[in-house]
C-alpha cells in the first residue's frame, strides 16, 4: 500500500512539474533568423543583406559577413557582422535590410533580437531599428546601450507607431546614420532576430 501511495505522489509530482517545464509555449516566439545555416535565407525564406544611402560615396558604406559567433552559444552557429562608416562630408547613412515576407505578426506584441559590438574595431552604443508593412513606410525606434557582450533587446510593436498592418510585416532595418553613430565607424553584430510575445 505504502508502494502505491509513493507511487501515485510521484505521478501527481510529475504532472504539476510538467507545466513549470514549458515556460516558453507554443507559439510565443517566431525566430525569424539565427543564422545559423551561414547562409541566406532567413528561417521564414526571406533575403538580406546590407545597404548603402549612395554606393557611388566612397566614404561611406555598410559591409555584411557571417560571423562564427552565435549569441546563443551555440559552437556550430553563426550571427551578422555588420562593418559601418558613416564618417563621410555628405549626409551618410547605411545598415542592414532583412525581408519578413508578409509575416503575420498579430499573434506577436513584440521583435527582438540580441547585440553587441567589437571592442577591436570599436562599434556606436546607439542604432536606429526600422520595421515596415506592406506599404513599406519604415517606423522606426532607437536602441541605446550597447556593449561588447551579447545582450538581447525586446522593443513593444507600439513603438512602431507608423506601422499600420500587423497582419503582413514586410522589413526589419538596422540603420547606422552620421547622427546617432558614435563612433562614426566600426563593428556591430545582430544575431536571433524574433518576433516575441514580451
Amino acid at each position: 500500500m505504502k508502494a502505491k501511495t509513493i507511487f501515485l505522489t510521484l505521478v501527481a509530482v510529475t504532472l504539476l512539474s510538467l507545466p513549470l517545464l514549458a515556460q516558453d509555449p507554443l507559439g510565443s516566439e517566431l525566430v525569424v533568423a539565427d543564422f545559423n545555416s551561414g547562409d541566406k535565407p532567413n528561417n521564414i525564406g526571406g533575403d538580406f543583406g546590407s545597404w548603402d544611402k549612395d554606393p557611388n560615396d566612397e566614404t561611406q558604406f555598410s559591409q555584411m559577413s557571417f560571423e562564427a559567433d552565435d549569441a546563443t552559444g551555440d559552437a556550430a552557429g553563426y550571427s551578422i557582422r555588420l562593418d559601418y562608416d558613416v564618417d563621410s562630408p555628405n549626409p551618410a547613412y547605411n545598415g542592414f535590410w532583412m525581408k519578413l515576407n508578409g509575416e503575420d505578426g498579430t499573434p506577436y506584441n513584440a521583435v527582438s533580437f540580441y547585440v553587441k559590438g567589437d571592442t577591436t574595431k570599436g562599434f556606436t552604443k546607439r542604432i536606429k531599428i526600422e520595421l515596415k508593412d506592406m506599404s513599406n513606410q519604415p517606423s522606426p525606434y532607437i536602441v541605446t546601450g550597447i556593449t561588447d557582450q551579447w545582450q538581447k533587446v525586446t522593443i513593444p510593436f507600439e513603438k512602431f507607431r507608423k506601422v499600420k498592418d500587423w497582419s503582413a510585416l514586410n522589413e526589419f532595418v538596422v540603420v547606422f546614420d552620421d547622427i546617432n553613430s558614435n563612433p562614426k565607424s566600426g563593428t556591430v553584430y545582430i544575431d536571433q532576430v524574433a518576433l516575441a510575445n514580451a
